[in-house]
């Protein structure tokens, strides 16, 4: 369970038992998973993506990074991994899916940052 103990302690005393707790936390857990496996689904198999991150040598809007590999993993309701690009890497400190076409990750490390990427540079 990733709840913390005051947590599941708020949780019971609003009226769930322990079983609704670990229900909750499970069904967090596994949504975590999913997202994490659309994640790895849109930078599976592409060559490029666009990303809205800002970055000291470029004064564009829309960044187009080579994809190299993403490799997540999830623990609880957290998802984490790390991203290559073709001659750089960043580790991910989160993330969701936005759209079919669009999707937004926390990014650590040197960018420290939450940035949207996209197959298509119209879509941000």
């Amino acid at each position: 369970m990733h709840f913390d103990q005051r947590t599941q302690q708020a949780l019971r005393d609003a009226g769930l038992s322990r079983a609704d707790v670990r229900a909750v936390s499970k069904a967090i857990s596994e949504a975590a998973e999913r997202d994490a496996e659309t994640l790895g689904a849109f930078f599976d198999g592409v060559d490029t993506v666009y990303s809205d991150m800002e970055m000291a040598h470029s004064a564009d809007e829309v960044q187009e990074h080579a994809v190299a590999y993403i490799d997540l993993y999830t623990h609880g309701s957290d998802i984490r991994g790390y991203l290559r690009f073709d001659s750089w890497g960043v580790p991910v400190d989160g993330g969701r899916p936005l759209t079919d076409e669009k999707v937004e990750l926390s990014l650590g490390g040197t960018v420290n940052d939450r940035v949207r990427f996209a197959h298509d540079r119209d879509a941000l």
